[in-house]
């Protein structure tokens, strides 16, 4: 008689403990920049490229910050495709907020928030069984390539106009990503309690 061998660390799904911090941290960059958009009547090209830049850079330090916490298997094509996105999301970030103007903020950042969108609904669709975010990327995957697909037609209205399409997709995935962060912080308590009973 053989015991059953036992489960790969690639399909163990992991404690929502190790995820409700960067998700709720992702959360609150997403709705900081939001909300700096809605407020900001008349930025300038170069505030719009360090608001947008800092954004942008933000939003990628967290996704690399995620990658060891999200349960993908080091090395694995997922990981590597989450800490692409980050990558690609920080050095447009730093792009954008270092060379600021109309045209390239939205290029840069449809180009970073696609990249960082597709990876994430890839993500989503190749996960769905084995991450508790699964769902939550392929949301933020849809929101991301739906920013990303809009900027470049806002080009010529200004940043006002640039931002505010950023800003919105921003708002709309970070409330997406705070409810997930609840969620999982919420049963990450529920599950400490439980060990401790």
């Amino acid at each position: 008689m053989t015991l059953p061998a036992a489960p790969d660390a690639s399909t163990a799904l992991p404690a929502a403990a190790d995820l409700w911090k960067p998700v709720l941290v992702r959360a609150a960059v997403a709705l900081g920049f939001g909300a700096v958009t809605v407020f900001w009547a008349s930025p300038s090209p170069s505030g719009m490229g360090w608001a947008g830049g800092l954004y942008l850079l933000a939003t990628g330090v967290v996704l690399l910050w995620s990658v060891n916490r999200t349960g993908l298997r080091p090395g694995s094509a997922s990981s590597k495709i989450l800490s692409a996105a980050g990558a690609v999301l920080t050095g447009t970030g730093a792009a954008v907020g270092l060379i600021p103007g109309n045209l390239v903020f939205g290029v840069l950042a449809a180009v970073g928030l696609g990249l960082a969108g597709a990876a994430e609904l890839h993500l989503g669709i190749t996960n769905r069984r084995r991450s508790l975010l699964a769902r939550d990327w392929t949301a933020s995957g849809v929101v991301g390539l739906g920013t990303a697909a809009l900027l470049p037609f806002f080009i010529d209205l200004g940043p006002h106009a640039l931002l505010g399409v950023a800003g919105g997709g921003a708002i709309i995935s970070g409330v997406l990503w705070i409810l997930a962060g609840l969620t999982l912080r919420h049963d990450a308590r529920a599950d400490s309690a439980k060990a401790v009973n």
